[in-house]
């Protein structure tokens, strides 16, 4: 009877874990920002994405920075305060995050693309890590001008990265992550194999 208690706890503290970082990362901030800006909805011009990437078709880079940050911040937060609960509820709570990020019931469960959260949840978990990540990042988008294959890049080796420092657990989350942001992209993966794909700092 015991055992079962504590079965019961834990599973209570999961569920709590994923719903606290649904409802954090389910937060549109691209969305928020924009209308607060006068811009109406960020939903109607561009990829009709909430995320960084389409706010900066508006042309307003404090905009797509504020929301660049605050995307990743949700992912940060949800994690460290779970944390507090041990690593499974961090790793838990990092998957609410980026499931309401990308698919927040508030808007119909059409989110963004998971990209800022993902950097989020990585800085919480292990910020050497995302460092390493960040810079992969940077660097494929300077290489290649598409930011669709930077996210891409950077969230494929992310999992590398974390089982190298040794950090299986983290790993097999950041896998999981990894596989639904490149769901999430595959409206590009289309574009970049027709060449049809916008490149950084085009229209």
């Amino acid at each position: 009877m015991p055992e079962l208690d504590r079965f019961d706890l834990a599973w209570q503290a999961a569920l709590g874990a994923l719903l606290f970082g649904y409802v954090l990362g389910s937060i549109p901030f691209g969305l928020i920002l924009t209308r607060l800006a006068g811009l109406g909805d960020i939903r109607a011009i561009g990829s009709g994405n909430i995320g960084a990437t389409n706010v900066l078709r508006t042309g307003r880079k404090g905009l797509a920075a504020a929301t660049l940050v605050l995307d990743a911040l949700k992912g940060t937060v949800a994690v460290l305060v779970a944390a507090r609960f041990g690593l499974e509820a961090a790793l838990v709570a990092g998957l609410g995050a980026f499931l309401g990020h990308c698919f927040p019931v508030w808007l119909r469960f059409k989110g963004g693309k998971g990209v800022a959260t993902f950097l989020g949840i990585l800085l919480g978990l292990h910020w050497p890590s995302m460092i390493i990540i960040a810079l992969i990042w940077i660097g494929t988008a300077a290489v290649s001008r598409y930011s669709s294959v930077s996210a891409l890049v950077a969230s494929a080796a992310a999992p590398m990265v974390l089982l190298l420092v040794g950090e299986s657990e983290m790993a097999l989350l950041l896998t999981l992550l990894s596989i639904l942001l490149w769901f999430r992209h595959r409206a590009n993966l289309k574009r970049l194999l027709a060449g049809e794909e916008s490149r950084i700092g085009s229209a």
